[in-house]
This record gives C-alpha cells, structure tokens and sequence, in this order.
C-alpha cells in the first residue's frame, strides 16, 4: 500500500452518537479506514479529501464478530477505526 489512492484509505465517515460527541467536544472525527493503511497515510487522505490540516491520528483494529444463521456459524470482516483531531479553526462539514 506504498502508493494508494485517498478515496481507498477512507472508507466511510462514522456516525454514531459517540462520534458526534467527540466531534462537539474534542474536534475529533472518526473514520473506517483501510486495514492496511497507517497513520502517516490516514493523515495525508484526509487531508486531501477534506482540505483541513490534522493534528493528530489515532487508530483502533476491530475484530469482526460470530454470527449465527440457522446451524451455519461465520462470522463479519475486521476492520480499522481511524480517530482523525483537527487543528483549532479546521473543521469537516460533512458532520
């Protein structure tokens, strides 16, 4: 994943009740990220995709959880949270 695309490194925005919480009080926007991107690429994504300046990335592997259909077990993907801290006066409108 040396080289990728800003639109492959986000995913979707997420937009729970904690998440707008943290994006009122502390400038923080959460994400669902790409499981192998890092940091330095969740940084540079959205500060494309966005035009804002980040001060800070915070990252979260979620492990996908057990389902049950019937006697089939499986079982739902892992996946990446991406905690994203704005610079002050920078903020996402999409939210």
């Amino acid at each position: 994943m040396s080289k990728i695309d800003a639109f492959q490194v986000i995913k979707r925005p997420l937009i729970t009740e904690q998440g707008m919480h943290l994006v009122e009080t502390q400038q923080t926007y959460p994400f669902a990220v790409d499981l192998r991107a890092n940091k330095l690429q969740i940084r540079k994504a959205v500060e494309e995709l966005f035009k804002v300046k980040v001060d800070s990335v915070r990252t979260a592997n979620r492990h996908g959880k057990k389902r049950r259909r019937g006697r089939v077990i499986g079982r739902t993907e892992d996946w990446k949270k991406a905690y994203v801290k704005l610079k002050e006066g920078h903020s996402i409108e999409l939210f």
